[in-house]
């Protein structure tokens, strides 16, 4: 089977090996003339990077980067990139690279023409509408790693580095209008960063599994989306240039995006707050804590899991897919406790306060308060 296709759920998606040579035509579909690439300090030197912003350049695009992007992006972050591209008199994003650059790209497009602060538009009943929508900047999302699927969302996740709580920003048109999934420029990730994204992804399937909410796509496309992972994130891990399995494991990534409007629960919930405050890797906390949010949720997710576990080829059901998941961390060098990331158990009140409000609370199977989300983080140490 040849791995390339033109999508347009959830939205127009050019997917396939080499296919970052159409980015300069994808700017042109957007009306893009003066395109500022946004993406983290870590990838802004990287030949990949540099060979993106080459095709730009070769088109009469320019070369434009803003690169001061944390792991965890702030506030602080996205003031500066909308000074970047006010300054450079851009006319659209490009969001390039994991979730860190992803999601302050399409913030920096969505701030660059709003007049109230960023955090009037938390993801929080109506709040989206208070922005001007004509104001949102063209986005063009190119990812670079295989697991959050920010580039198919309609939110980003940025820190208050004043509380150190993580806020999700959520408007329809920060959902990018082009994206452009080249699994090719996934082949450079180290090992760490294969297995924390592709934890990731997986982590967004199974949760969207287990929410108790009523949308039946997502629920296939959330099972299928953990076929990929079981299936393809061992190969990619063992040998980084397999282009097929870091295809598929793009394709897991987006179909976790896609699926998790049906909801996420505590495995989120807890990595928020944890990634706020410890400043963790995002993928890698939701591998650590996933098996004890399995065990706590089993009694309302243990029959579904039964199914699923067929469908995957696990034995013995929901305990059978339970044992998987442990193992499949083991696997991948996850740490088996968030001690291991650096996390203290004199950090668990703040911690719990962060997670219950987050909005990835309200889609757990079984409902979460101060005293189990307590036990829960005990329980993940």
């Amino acid at each position: 089977m040849t791995l390339v296709g033109n999508w347009s759920y959830p939205t127009a998606i050019k997917f396939g090996a080499g296919r970052i040579k159409e980015l300069a035509d994808a700017c042109a579909a957007v009306g893009m003339k003066k395109p500022l690439l946004v993406t983290d300090k870590g990838l802004a030197e990287l030949p990949v990077t540099q060979a993106t912003l080459g095709i730009l350049d070769a088109a009469g695009l320019g070369r434009a980067m803003f690169c001061e992007v944390d792991p965890n992006p702030n506030e602080k972050n996205l003031e500066a990139g909308v000074a970047a591209y006010k300054a450079g008199g851009h006319d659209g994003v490009i969001a390039f690279g994991g979730g860190s650059g992803l999601d302050l790209g399409k913030m920096v497009a969505f701030m660059c023409g709003q007049t109230r602060p960023v955090w009037d538009f938390e993801d929080i009943g109506d709040w989206w509408t208070r922005a001007d929508a004509d104001a949102i900047a063209p986005i063009i999302a190119v990812p670079t790693t295989a697991g959050t699927g920010s580039e198919v969302g309609r939110a980003s996740v940025i820190t208050d580095s004043v509380t150190h709580q993580k806020k999700i920003i959520f408007h329809p048109k920060v959902l990018p209008t082009v994206v452009i999934c080249d699994p090719e420029l996934t082949v450079g990730m180290p090992k760490f960063i294969t297995a924390g994204t592709g934890l990731d992804a997986f982590a967004h399937c199974v949760e969207a599994f287990s929410s108790p909410h009523y949308h039946p796509m997502s629920q296939g496309i959330a099972l299928e989306g953990m076929r990929l992972v079981k299936d393809f994130l061992p190969r990619a891990y063992a040998d980084g240039t397999d282009i097929e399995a870091r295809a598929q494991m793009m394709s897991a990534a987006a179909m976790g995006a896609t699926a998790f409007q049906k909801g996420l629960g505590a495995i989120h919930a807890m990595s928020h707050p944890i990634g706020a405050v410890f400043n963790t890797h995002h993928g890698t906390t939701n591998a650590v804590c996933m098996p004890a949010v399995l065990a706590f949720n089993a009694p309302e997710i243990r029959e579904r899991f039964n199914t699923a576990a067929a469908y995957l080829g696990i034995d013995c059901g929901f305990d059978g897919f339970c044992a998987y998941v442990q193992e499949l961390n083991d696997s991948l060098g996850i740490p088996r406790g968030l001690a291991d990331l650096g996390v203290t158990e004199d950090a668990i009140p703040e911690l719990v306060r962060g997670a219950l409000i987050d909005p990835s609370c309200g889609g757990n199977p079984v409902v979460l308060d101060e005293a189990n989300l307590t036990q829960l983080f005990k329980d993940a140490m």
